[in-house]
């Protein structure tokens, strides 16, 4: 363990280490580990939808002609589609466009100009409002509600999901409106949430308009046979007798062309007829070209399995090797811990405190980028400045060796530094 070695055996080790730092930086890398985006090759493995549905192919089942407009909420095998995903009934469902973020954000925005059903008036007219934000958490989220003018609180991320004691105390606010949570394989921290932590969730006291936002963005999303249940937190909801609670979202943005999926929201009749509502003045039609497209490259949800399964082949190398080398690196020194999921895109490496900056500094000075630090923290200010989120799906994997042997030949450079300087 670090601490147990001599200021000697310290210094000797941050000299070996500066040097290696040192030729590092010299090799002009440009290395990119900043975010979860699918790489070329698992791209590849969606080529099809490039000549789908195909010349003459234009009507679904229900012999729909998807050039022309209608159909405001989406097709009815679409919808089937993702209720299997979502594990929820298909009446349940909206499909959107091709972005899951893009339904979250107008949901909020939404929320803000007109309010929601069973809230007395919008948002936006009720004073100082406020969202939750499980942290370490996902940036994107936390940046649309500041960027709707809610004020962030943080509460923190346990093995089980959110500290619940806490959510539980806040959401009794009623300026507090929603919180965030990805349910599986949750950005970074790469845990699922627990049967506890959805039942708190749907039964806790909280305003009427209080909503859950339950991005099940890595619903299929895993490396192997291993599958952690997702809680149905549509039905505690329900049986807990706020039905309109939770809004549930997903999209086929990393399973298939990331720029050109297919995203769709789960929710109470209430909550479906209220976004039908809106969508109606906002659009004549979505593109139901791209729905019959990835309805006939999936053809049903074991075919969409089937293609899942083979990106989980293409990530699972990936991930394994961020793990070999951290583990080699880091292991047994005391220095950080680290996140091993099972599906997901990102593995979370809590460091020393005050370490996140420097390391991630030192990184991208050696020509290695990593995720900004705080990024995963409302306001993006880590309050203890030590998480570091790695996004190691869109590299190759040599690529991936030379930036993972950098960052923790960083880390422990930075650790070694901080504990000299303590008497």
């Amino acid at each position: 363990m670090l601490h147990d070695d001599s200021q000697e055996a310290l210094k000797a080790r941050g000299n070996e280490l500066q040097q290696r730092y040192e030729a590092a930086s010299r090799a002009g890398l440009s290395l990119d580990m900043t975010r979860g985006k699918p790489s070329p090759e698992q791209l590849d493995l969606a080529d099809a939808l490039l000549a789908l549905p195909g010349a003459g192919q234009f009507c679904d089942q229900e012999n729909t002609d998807c050039r022309n407009y209608g159909g405001i909420d989406g097709l009815a095998a679409m919808k089937k589609l993702f209720a299997d995903i979502l594990g929820c009934q298909q009446t349940d469902v909206i499909v959107g466009g091709n972005s899951s973020l893009t339904m979250m954000y107008d949901t909020v925005a939404r929320a803000m100009l007109f309010g929601v059903p069973g809230g007395d008036k919008p948002w936006v007219q009720q004073g100082t409002i406020r969202f939750l934000c499980p942290a370490p958490g996902y940036d994107r989220h936390f940046e649309i509600a500041g960027h709707l003018g809610f004020e962030l609180v943080s509460v923190e991320m346990t093995e089980d999901g959110p500290d619940m004691d806490h959510v539980e105390a806040l959401a009794a606010d009623p300026s507090v409106k929603g919180i965030w949570c990805v349910p599986r394989y949750s950005n970074p921290t790469g845990i699922t949430y627990s049967e506890s932590v959805a039942q708190r969730l749907a039964t806790m006291e909280a305003a009427a308009d209080f909503r859950i936002f339950w991005d099940n963005a890595y619903a299929e999303h895993h490396f192997g046979e291993e599958r952690q249940p997702v809680p149905d937190i549509l039905t505690a909801c329900r049986d807990a007798g706020n039905p309109d609670r939770v809004l549930i979202f997903t999209s086929t943005s990393k399973m298939t062309m990331a720029g050109a999926g297919v995203s769709a929201m789960a929710a109470s009749p209430a909550n479906i007829n209220d976004a039908r509502r809106h969508l109606s003045v906002q659009t004549i039609g979505p593109d139901k070209l791209n729905q019959l497209r990835h309805l006939t490259f999936f053809g049903d949800i074991d075919g969409l399995r089937a293609h899942m399964a083979r990106v989980g082949e293409l990530l699972k190398p990936k991930f394994s090797l961020v793990q070999e080398i951290l583990e080699r690196d880091l292991g047994g020194k005391d220095i950080a811990t680290w996140s091993n999921p099972s599906g997901g895109y990102f593995v979370n490496v809590t460091g020393p405190d005050d370490c996140a900056r420097p390391v991630i500094e030192m990184a991208a000075q050696a020509g290695v980028k990593l995720t900004p630090a705080g990024a995963p923290f409302a306001y993006g200010l880590d309050p203890q400045n030590r998480i570091i989120r790695l996004a190691p799906s869109f590299p190759p994997l040599e690529d991936i060796r030379q930036a993972m042997e950098i960052f923790t030949l960083c880390l422990e450079l930075v650790a070694i530094r901080q504990r000299l300087a303590k008497p």
